[in-house]
């Protein structure tokens, strides 16, 4: 018998948070591009409706916010531009923070391919947009072509990509990031008119002042909001566009996984309220709470609901809006400007994306084929959000082109979803889970017990606080014990969430134990004692197997060791494990095949001895 269910429960927080968070397995992402592609619609008909000369005189509406005659005077589509969009390329700053302090971008090797395709998908749609506009106020508009919108590119993944794309999905993300870190350096160092360098400097000072916040360890967040509210007032009247404070200051935010002693902290905090409910206890017990987390992962909690369903679909709202007349499509239809968006983005991105993840496809990690690559590099041409907020920033001055240009966005936008489609459905679908082992077997990444050059080869995917995993540890035993030298034993993760609350942490342990070459020893302890597997137990047992507490703190908080359970999970999701555990078993020179049916010790001696009987012959 086997734990089947795979998804892990699902975390609120407020109405929009209750929206955002999902399920494992669930997308988000979805609803997000549907609020996005519905605020476009809006922008879309309301332009050509009846009404339509309202939108121009709603958003170029005027607001002044002054202090003592001095202030700031923007119509509201510059509001929306400049001040809340500020907070969306915040919460892009906080992800690429995250991914290069604890993520995937930390491993760099793991992240060289998606760097490359995103390199080149920046490089060659820029290069196709200018050949069409070599000159001129368009050619100004080369930058609406290099970014991808990381909301549509996801949405749409979820609903016309494959089935077990999870590698996929990582593998976009991380170009994602890495592209909106490209488009974000261009927009600082291309579409910045001229410089004031008096608020300049303020704003330098501001950035210092955050800082030096972290450097202070400060943990609350209202001293980095004074801050930072100064430092985009301040870059706002520099010249350079004020949304980049915003991944400025995120970037020198602090992240990283909970401190033990904080986590305590927070525990005897909230046991003393328990104790004693009163405001006090409350206060303290909610302050303990939050100084557990880092700034970083507490704000991008915050806000990343705000940004996805109100934010990015108000800009939407306040730029997509293109008067869709007879004058304005024909005119678009024979601009090189409209044509060279659609070159850039739609086949800039598909070949660029595509083409670099070719040449370095023998790095590409198990489960993620090229038909899968091409599918989302099609899908990357989805270039809305950043696009857009270009066309304002390189167009300014031109209404006509500006809304050529726009006119390229959605057409690129919607063409590339076709063209993601198309690839997606043409490309072969296996017909069922496939029993092969995904991942061969590799002595400098996995935990072998016995020679690894041994001809027969069993392959665990367990999870620590399964009780059958527990039971079948003793079979595994017999069957070493049977084989001996002949036989090579590799243990991989596959925490069941749902059913096992504590078997991830449980799983990171032993990985952190790994770093001190005792992971066996922590395998057998964790499975002698997997009713105790919670922190606390978790740290008790690394005390009794002698382990280096400070090391093994340090290496749980860098990423690496989640990073590493989270690799083999990947892994068994995607060949669509039943659940725990399961074996693959195989011969030298053969691929290690899925044991289907029971795995007690003398069903797994006599599968490998018909095996290595068959390779005999």
């Amino acid at each position: 018998m086997t734990d089947t269910t795979l998804r892990g429960p699902s975390r609120f927080h407020g109405v929009l948070e209750r929206i955002a968070e999902a399920r494992r397995g669930d997308s988000s992402e979805t609803l997000a591009a549907v609020f996005l592609l519905v605020a476009t619609l809006l922008a879309l008909i309301w332009a050509n409706s009846p009404w339509g000369w309202t939108y121009d005189v709603f958003w170029h509406g005027h607001i002044a916010i002054s202090i003592a005659g001095t202030g700031i005077d923007l119509d509201l589509q510059h509001w929306v531009n400049d001040g809340l969009m500020a907070l969306f390329f915040f919460v892009i700053g906080l992800e690429v923070k995250r991914e290069l302090a604890i993520g995937e971008l930390r491993d760099r090797s793991q992240a060289a391919v998606p760097l490359a395709a995103a390199i080149a998908g920046l490089a060659l749609p820029a290069v196709l947009f200018l050949l069409l506009n070599p000159s001129g106020p368009a050619a100004a508009a080369w930058g609406v072509v290099i970014s991808t919108d990381t909301a549509f590119l996801l949405g749409a993944l979820a609903v016309v990509g494959p089935g077990r794309a999870e590698r996929l999905r990582i593998f976009l993300l991380t170009l994602a990031v890495a592209d909106d870190v490209g488009a974000l350096a261009i927009i600082a160092l291309v579409y910045t008119d001229e410089l004031h360098w008096i608020p300049l400097l303020v704003a330098v000072v501001g950035l210092a002042a955050v800082w030096q916040l972290r450097r202070l360890q400060v943990w609350r967040g209202g001293g980095y909001l004074v801050v930072s509210l100064v430092t985009w007032v301040a870059l706002h009247e520099s010249g350079v566009h004020a949304t980049l404070a915003g991944v400025l200051i995120a970037l020198l935010l602090p992240v990283y996984p909970p401190r033990r002693r904080e986590v305590e902290r927070a525990a005897e905090l909230t046991r003393r309220f328990r104790q004693s409910p009163n405001p006090e206890y409350a206060r303290t017990a909610r302050l303990g709470l939050d100084r557990a987390v880092s700034v970083n992962e507490r704000l991008m909690q915050l806000f990343q609901p705000y940004t996805a369903f109100i934010i990015v679909p108000l800009f939407a709202l306040a730029n997509a809006g293109v008067a869709l007349d007879g004058e304005t499509l024909a005119a678009a239809a024979t601009s090189p400007l409209t044509w060279g968006i659609v070159l850039g983005l739609v086949v800039g991105k598909f070949i660029g994306i595509s083409g670099a993840t070719a040449l370095l496809r023998r790095k590409l990690p198990p489960g993620l084929t090229m038909p899968q690559v091409a599918g989302g590099a099609a899908l990357s041409g989805i270039g809305f959000t950043i696009s857009l907020f270009i066309v304002d920033l390189a167009l300014a001055d031109e209404p006509a082109l500006a809304d050529q240009a726009r006119i390229g966005v959605l057409a690129a936008s919607a063409l590339a979803l076709v063209l993601g489609t198309v690839v997606f459905k043409a490309a072969p679908q296996p017909e069922g889970p496939s029993l092969d082992l995904l991942r061969p077997v590799d002595p400098k990444r996995d935990h072998i017990r016995g020679p690894v050059d041994a001809p027969l080869t069993i392959v665990e995917y367990a999870d620590f606080e399964c009780p059958f995993c527990g039971k079948a540890t003793g079979g595994i035993r017999q069957v070493r014990e049977h084989f001996g030298d002949r036989l090579r034993y590799v243990f991989r993760h596959f925490p069941l969430h749902e059913y096992h609350p504590d078997a991830q942490q449980a799983a990171e342990f032993a990985e952190a134990a790994a770093e001190q070459g005792r992971f066996w020893e922590a395998h057998d302890h964790f499975f002698a004692h997997a009713d105790a597997l919670d922190r606390d137990s978790l740290y008790a047992h690394a005390t009794a197997l002698g382990l280096d507490q400070d090391r093994l703190e340090e290496d749980l908080r860098d990423g690496d060791t989640a990073n590493r359970v989270s690799d083999d999970e990947i892994d068994a999701r995607t060949s669509e494990l039943p659940g725990t555990p399961t074996f693959f078993l195989g011969v030298t020179g053969r691929t290690p095949q899925r044991l289907e049916g029971p795995h007690d010790a003398a069903t797994l001696i006599a599968a490998l001895e018909a095996m290595e009987a068959a390779a005999s012959r």
